[in-house]
């Protein structure tokens, strides 16, 4: 018997389609970090012939989702330049590895680039590192996949180990710049998370694994809480890419990081852990969790894929305590979930869509809709919108019945989360950023 009781009205969270639509959309997957659009009026329908408001080439190569503030729309981009054939020979050396040679840059600049939502046009192009023989990443990454995070006027783009900007979200200035290093085998993953005046980064690396918080106006150190340990006898196990996220339940407030093994809470103003629970042998965890009614709905992605429910109100280990139930089928390695009216939706990576009770983890249904996914789905005005890789979007109704309302495809490949800002979506493809901007037909 478990010493909580979620409470079922709060699980049965509230539909925010009745609410003014969403003026900004500040960090990965949204107002609050958990892929709800709030407002009505979002677009059902387009291609790349119909309903295209404008569409713009993005420089470089990035899978980090556009953060939209105002009318300016802020991502992150890599430029590469093929290494020579004495580069590649040095880094597959250091590396220890075999990767293949096209994956080895010369050289690599990151950039934070603001475009303008009306417009599309490419307002701020700031270079803000340059690296001589970079980390080598896996095929299926980017060396810019932390989505940038805006607060208080300003925008940070974290590129992991390779460097952290934090940039006035007005004039594009560098106001401070940092590296907070950790060695993350296949490229960063994980995105910056921010509260008031402070910025929280989580790396878990095969080397190192730590949780840290900056302040956002300096960049200075404000609290490092090292992760706890792992017995893992390979340091490809103690690796993790999950973005942390920020609530308030049983009277406090909590940062929850997903790493490797260990699922655990924290105070945010202080970095004291709150509580753990231990997911055994799990790595390279990806999804990011979500919260409602006092129970945290959390993934893990390696070597086997599962959602469990927790309690947040313990203290300590509560692995024994505080896990309400366990579901392996149908959980994605990659896109995280949504908590919509006390159902969790799921897409996973092999385009298995599924719904289950919150309170149960009972499935209430499952379709194979196609398709690849690695995109988070999104919650608007009843709807599910899930975003495969070969560029097409799927529009499913919210219930406990499986209703498919639409498909639409776009030219490219979709990996990065869109934003939903003034009845219009911003989605970016591996080429282009496009605002699709038709109302609802219903």
């Amino acid at each position: 018997m478990l010493p909580f009781r979620p409470v079922l009205a709060l699980l049965l969270v509230v539909s925010l389609s009745a609410c003014v639509p969403a003026d900004d959309w500040p960090q990965f997957r949204g107002p609050g970090g958990q892929g709800h659009a709030p407002g009505a009026g979002w677009p059902l329908r387009w291609s790349e012939q119909e309903n295209i408001a404008w569409k713009m080439p993005i420089p470089g190569r990035g899978w980090s989702s556009p953060v939209v503030v105002g009318a300016r729309i802020w991502l992150t981009a890599a430029l590469d330049t093929p290494a020579a054939a004495e580069v590649v020979q040095r880094v597959l050396e250091r590396k220890g590895q075999d990767v293949p040679a096209a994956l080895v840059a010369g050289h690599l600049t990151l950039k934070a680039l603001a475009f303008d939502l009306n417009s599309g046009r490419l307002l701020r192009d700031v270079t803000l590192f340059e690296i001589d023989e970079p980390v080598v990443i896996c095929s299926s990454n980017s060396y810019a996949s932390p989505t940038p995070v805006v607060e208080a006027g300003r925008v940070v783009c974290d590129f992991g180990t390779m460097g952290t900007a934090c940039l006035d979200a007005e004039t594009g200035r560098v106001v401070w710049s940092r590296r907070f290093v950790a060695d993350h085998q296949v490229g960063p993953g994980s995105s910056p998370v921010a509260q008031g005046r402070l910025l929280f980064l989580l790396r878990d690396g095969i080397d190192e694994q730590y949780v840290t918080a900056v302040d956002q106006a300096t960049g200075a150190t404000v609290w490092k809480t090292e992760r706890p340990s792992l017995a893992a006898t390979s340091p490809s196990f103690r690796k993790a890419f999950s973005t942390p996220l920020l609530f308030r339940a049983a009277g406090r407030d909590q940062l929850v990081a997903v790493g490797a093994r260990w699922i655990v809470s924290y105070e945010p103003q202080t970095g004291r852990e709150l509580w753990r629970i231990d997911t055994g042998g799990s790595f390279s965890n990806i999804s990011r969790p979500v919260f409602g009614g006092g129970l945290l709905f959390a993934g893990t992605s390696y070597p086997n894929a599962v959602l469990r429910a927790i309690g947040t109100d313990g203290s300590g280990d509560v692995t024994a305590t505080h896990v309400l139930w366990e579901q392996p089928r149908f959980v994605p390695r990659t896109p995280s979930p949504l908590l919509v009216d006390g159902q969790i939706y799921l897409i996973a990576d092999n385009g298995i869509a599924s719904c289950l009770d919150a309170l149960t983890g009972k499935v209430q249904w499952t379709e194979r809709v196609g398709g690849s996914y690695s995109a988070s789905p999104v919650f608007a005005d009843g709807r599910i919108y899930c975003f495969s890789e070969n560029g097409r979007t799927t529009i499913i109704r919210s219930g406990r019945q499986y209703e498919r309302l639409r498909e639409n495809r776009l030219d490219g490949h979709i990996l990065a989360s869109p934003a939903f800002v003034n009845h219009t979506l911003v989605l970016r493809t591996d080429q282009y950023l496009y605002r699709i901007a038709q109302p609802t037909v219903k």
